[in-house]
């Protein structure tokens, strides 16, 4: 039986202004983690919103996670945890769910059109500031579910444990051991039944989808070195080895001009796709001038829909990102870098196991410098992992979204996965042995992470109902034996 959810739908309309206000008030905190002097905005901003979450009747706690690793003067911003209910309701089912309070960098010399840190509301409906979409208005969105549920009167239909932390656009440090912890018996997430995450985007700009799978990322470097400091071209260009020219060979040998890992047995590792599989793409609204426009060009490998989100989501891919150590400032410099260090990473897929990654990534970059004769010296090393992530979309908690957007935006969703990476999913995942579900918010054009970051009112408001929907939704959805 579908809910009655008008009531609830009419509050949010009429209490728009006031959330666009409190999502102004949010983007006006400039909570950057990766900033050490804004720490204690960062930490603001998490005492933010518990305190608008305190201020509905939730049971909130903002729980130290301790220093942070390297930086030890500093202390890591608090998980704001919480429930809602305060007390638990036994004959309701249990939904976890997560988002972050914390931006990326922004300043108006980047290229801002407006002033990153103040909501400015344009007349096309764009709600541009930092963190709008990525994730301020998505996690205000759950404290909006919660007031639009009490201001209409009516009964919320689940316990919602809340984790939001401040440190994800920092590699979450600290929260992982946080998360497993209180998953155990007796800790706060342990009756969790299912997890929620809304930190991620539709595939385009008109049809909602949900997301069942991530890829992971294993990033590594390589330094070359041999001089004992940096050496004029014209003294000693033709008498030394040069560390960026092995450099550029042994990275050359990584990845072809279409996108094919050279790196033997990597392909290998890849599962094989079904033809279950195979059918979910071809449905998906998506178009090759969806493309197109995303990357300003028509450069992309393939000609076709299917091969270019399957290159997206569900194969691997090999990057170069760049060389420290190298002349990189405009005009001309004639110099031998003494060191120079690559950088490339890894998007990695089921059945790709980071172990066997590693392996077989020191092993071709051994053999290919050794093959160039170089009297240099060479290092690889992995800087940082986050494995691949799939979960099953005909689990009750992937059932219970579809309807809500059904009933919300009044279309099927497309069911899809991301090229990009979200390690704390997985976290959960493991962590609770239950379904996670992300639902995203904002769109493919909200320039998240990038200048000129915007929600749109319209996915902002819309988005309210559908969070608001879903947990109506999953309190009534039949308990079916599906997989993670």
């Amino acid at each position: 039986m579908a809910p009655n959810l008008d009531s609830f739908f009419k509050t949010v309309d009429s209490n728009t202004d006031a959330f666009i206000e409190r999502l102004r008030k949010a983007v006006a905190i400039p909570s950057v983690s990766a900033e050490d002097e804004r720490r204690p905005d960062v930490v603001k901003m998490g005492m933010f919103l518990k305190s608008q979450l305190d201020g509905l009747g939730a049971h909130m706690e903002a729980r130290p996670l301790g220093k942070q690793p390297g930086k030890e003067h500093l202390e890591l911003p608090p998980a704001i945890i919480g429930r809602y209910p305060a007390k638990k309701d036994e004959s309701k089912r249990t939904i976890l769910v997560y988002g972050h309070y914390d931006v990326q960098p922004a300043n108006l010399s980047d290229g801002w059109n407006t002033e990153p840190f103040e909501l400015t509301v344009d007349d096309k409906g764009r709600m541009y500031g930092r963190g709008s979409t990525d994730d301020k208005g998505p996690v205000l969105g759950w404290v909006n579910v919660i007031e639009s549920h009490q201001k209409a009167g009516v009964e919320f239909p689940v316990n919602l444990l809340m984790c939001f932390e401040g440190m994800e656009e920092y590699g979450s440090e600290g929260l992982d051991d946080f998360i497993i912890e209180e998953c155990k018996p007796g800790k706060f997430f342990e009756d969790a039944d299912a997890v929620c995450i809304s930190d991620n985007y539709w595939l385009g700009t008109e049809k909602p989808c949900l997301t069942y799978g991530l890829r992971g990322c294993s990033y590594y470097s390589i330094e070359i070195k041999g001089p004992g400091q940096d050496l004029h071209s014209g003294v000693f260009g033709g008498t030394a080895q040069e560390p960026m020219t092995d450099l550029m060979r042994v990275m050359a040998t990584l990845v072809d001009g279409n996108g094919k890992i050279l790196i033997p047995g990597i392909n290998e590792l890849v599962a094989p796709l079904s033809k279950e599989e195979q059918s979910l793409y071809k449905d998906i609204a998506f178009t090759m001038d969806n493309l197109y426009e995303s990357l300003g060009s028509t450069t992309g490998i393939f000609p076709d829909k299917e091969s270019t989100l399957m290159g997206r989501w569900r194969y691997p891919s090999l990057s170069i990102h760049g060389v420290e150590g190298a002349f990189s400032a405009p005009g001309a410099k004639t110099v031998i870098p003494a060191k120079v260090t690559g950088k490339f990473s890894i998007r990695t897929v089921p059945d790709m196991e980071p172990p066997e990654v590693d392996k077989l990534v020191y092993s071709h970059v051994q053999q290919a410098f050794e093959h160039l004769g170089s009297k240099n010296t060479m290092k690889c090393w992995l800087q940082h992992s986050g494995k691949w992530w799939v979960a099953s979309p005909k689990h009750w908690n992937f059932t219970a979204a579809a309807k809500a957007v059904e009933r919300v935006w009044k279309t099927k969703p497309d069911l899809t996965r991301e090229g990009g990476s979200i390690p704390v999913t997985l976290t959960f995942e493991q962590a609770t042995g239950k379904n996670v579900l992300l639902l995203p918010m904002g769109s493919s054009t909200d320039a998240a992470h990038s200048v000129n970051e915007k929600l749109d009112k319209r996915n902002y408001i819309e988005g309210i109902k559908l969070l608001g929907a879903y947990l109506h939704y999953v309190a009534e959805e039949p308990m079916k034996a599906a997989a993670l």
